[in-house]
């Protein structure tokens, strides 16, 4: 099995109720995706609850296969949810693992 995790720093000069109408729109989003892409094992996102920290999105997900993560990340409906954070992500930071 393969462990995706994903952080994402959004834009910090960002209004605060965009920010969130943002975050709140990628979480549904991405944990919708299971219904269009059956590869997918497990996937959540969490909304940090910690202003002190840098990132604001954390993703976690499990599939298969590395080439399962791939497939997964130039899928069209995950390429359009990811695409909510193209114009305000900061930062991002991806760690795959297998276990």
């Amino acid at each position: 099995m393969v462990k995706h995790i994903v952080l994402f720093q959004l834009n910090p000069a960002m209004d605060a109720g965009k920010k969130r109408e943002v975050m709140d729109a990628f979480k549904a989003g991405i944990e919708a995706l299971p219904e269009q892409i059956p590869f997918i094992r497990k996937i959540e996102v969490g909304l940090n609850a910690n202003p002190a920290e840098t990132f604001d999105i954390a993703l976690y997900g499990e599939f298969d296969t590395m080439d399962d993560v791939k497939a997964y990340s130039a899928h069209p409906a995950h390429v359009a949810v990811a695409a909510l954070l193209k114009d305000c992500k900061e930062n991002r930071s991806c760690v795959d693992y297998i276990c």
